[in-house]
């Protein structure tokens, strides 16, 4: 009587790494920022990415989602024996958003002047101090590339008849300590983190004058085609 043949053994599921899991995070990011997630999607996938033990449990957190399409193809030719396990993956470009991009305090301190007038201001990663002087003018400041868990950033602002539009990522908890004189800081509700983001500590003086505290664009819902 014939034997059938055993079927072949089944690959092996290959476990994933820190650089997997933080490059995973980046292309969800990057996702988020281009509006394809919204927010609860955005913390449910998060969260599983950050508690993924395999390769192929990441693999099916990015499949739909365009930006990951280079780190799907790479993550499946580690699980399909294209390459040799453990190969570090390149992440997607654009910080993690989970992962702070430089160490806290490797960067200078910035420092910036507006009078009369505004500019947009991308503070790099690993900057810990931020001082800014404004007169009848306002700065856009971005501070999604400097966050990140264990980052402490103090934005100190003087400000006369003036205000700036700050921008935060998710997770940030923001303390602030300004002084005030006939003046105040609008803290947007959406953008008041937990702190697994890193913390802003808003320093300084205004006098008839406030700043907006935001969350950046793509994390709100209003970008969603919602209300916020």
């Amino acid at each position: 009587m014939p034997h059938d043949d055993p079927p072949p053994p089944s690959a092996p599921r290959i476990r994933a790494s820190d650089k997997d899991r933080d490059a995973v995070l980046g292309v969800i990011t990057d996702a988020v920022t281009s509006g394809r997630l919204d927010p609860e999607e955005t913390a449910d996938r998060q969260d599983q990415a950050i508690r993924a033990k395999f390769l192929d449990e990441l693999m099916s957190l990015i499949v739909d989602l365009p930006e990951g399409h280079d780190l799907y193809r790479t993550l499946h030719r580690q699980t399909s024996g294209g390459a040799t396990p453990g190969t570090a993956i390149t992440a997607s470009s654009g910080p993690a958003l989970l992962a702070p991009a430089a160490e806290p305090g490797s960067s200078k301190p910035m420092n910036a002047v507006a009078i009369m007038s505004s500019r947009e201001i991308d503070v790099v990663p690993g900057t810990a101090a931020v001082t800014t002087y404004a007169l009848m003018a306002g700065d856009t400041i971005d501070l999604c590339d400097v966050m990140g868990p264990g980052v402490n950033v103090a934005l100190t602002n003087y400000a006369l008849w003036a205000g700036h539009d700050v921008f935060v990522p998710p997770g940030v908890r923001i303390r602030d300590d300004t002084v005030n004189i006939m003046a105040g800081n609008e803290i947007h509700a959406s953008a008041k983190g937990d702190g697994s983001n890193g913390t802003l500590v808003l320093k300084g003086v205004s006098l008839m004058a406030g700043h907006n505290v935001r969350l950046a664009k793509g994390y709100r819902t209003k970008d969603q085609g919602q209300l916020e």
